[in-house]
């Protein structure tokens, strides 16, 4: 299987270093620096594995012509300029492991809803200044055919993925997996992009986990508007947040901080608080701004998830 991953920031560099150490055939698509930077020395990857292994990598996609699968890990607002260097690649599937929910539309316009595939990640992994990886979360990335379904070719992706070390899964669900971790997601990044703590430190905190609850409720809203139902899944327990009695659910949140920090992933941070440090761009829009548009379309009220919007909308319009 002939594997092109779009995007060599922290995710990107992370899968195809895995894919590259257990010898499938992998290519990572990077801008020019971050691609002379790994033909010189590799992926570097820390924390969960500790490895350096050397990843085939261009800047050029159009030396490419043909993808197995396509795997796209750019952030939400470079996705269409990123679609455009690849719009000349042959495709049997593509996917992405973006935050938010409007990435299959755009794969979808792209390369057809036949070849889209459905996709929702728990792995988180940092890039660091020096260009290694840190890699932080493995606890899934499930795939499947969208709306619902199992295929071979879900399954191939998933085993190449399996067998390079990172926790993938093939589902029959996976627009109630999307939704799933949308609904809790949108608390992890508003909370982290407000508060900027460590992910464990925010859950722990009564007032922080009260503000989860409130943000993860109000989206819960518009799955259950759209008949798609939410799941249980590990920290992202999105049915049961959404039907326990209000203080059951705070108390969720505060027990999966309690466990982070028993686990040791006391350093775990999200994308967007990750990027607030370093003074990039936020992916704000794709995430918070669409749960308001679609509240809109819908007529469901996000009051709490407009407000963080707003806040965070103006935090990242006044980087420098």
């Amino acid at each position: 299987m002939k594997i092109v991953i779009l995007g060599a920031g922290a995710l990107g560099s992370l899968i195809g270093a895995h894919l590259a150490k257990s010898g499938e055939d992998v290519t990572l698509i990077a801008r020019e620096a971050r691609a002379k930077a790994i033909q010189e020395h590799g992926v570097r990857v820390t924390g969960l594995a500790d490895f350096t292994v050397p990843v085939p990598v261009t800047a050029r996609p159009q030396e490419l012509q043909h993808a197995d699968a396509l795997l796209v890990t750019v952030k939400t607002y470079d996705m269409e300029t990123a679609l455009d260097s690849v719009a000349h690649l042959q495709v049997g599937s593509v996917l992405s492991v973006q935050n938010g929910l409007v990435k299959d539309e755009q794969l979808a316009r792209r390369f057809g809803w036949e070849q889209t595939l459905g996709a929702a990640a728990h792995i988180s992994a940092e890039l660091l200044p020096t260009g290694t990886v840190r890699f932080t979360a493995n606890e899934w990335l499930s795939i499947g055919e969208l709306p619902e379904g199992r295929s071979a070719r879900v399954e191939a992706l998933v085993s190449a993925l399996g067998r390079s070390g990172i926790r993938a899964e093939a589902s029959g669900q996976i627009a109630s997996v999307e939704w799933t971790k949308y609904v809790v997601n949108i608390s992890w990044m508003a909370l982290s992009a407000l508060s900027r703590m460590e992910t464990y430190r925010i859950f722990k905190h009564p007032d922080l986990a009260w503000m989860a609850a409130k943000l993860t409720r109000e989206v819960a809203h518009l799955p259950v508007r759209l008949g798609i139902p939410l799941l249980d899944k590990g920290a992202f327990s999105a049915k049961t947040l959404s039907e326990a009695p209000f203080d059951e659910a705070a108390e969720n949140f505060r027990q999966v901080g309690a466990q982070m920090e028993a686990q040791g992933a006391t350093a775990h941070k999200v994308s967007i608080l990750q990027d607030l440090e370093r003074g990039r761009r936020l992916e704000y829009d794709a995430m918070f701004g669409f749960a308001v548009r679609k509240g809109a379309e819908l007529g469901v009220s996000l009051p709490t998830v407009e407000v963080c919007y707003r806040l965070i909308k103006g935090v990242a319009e006044s980087l420098p």
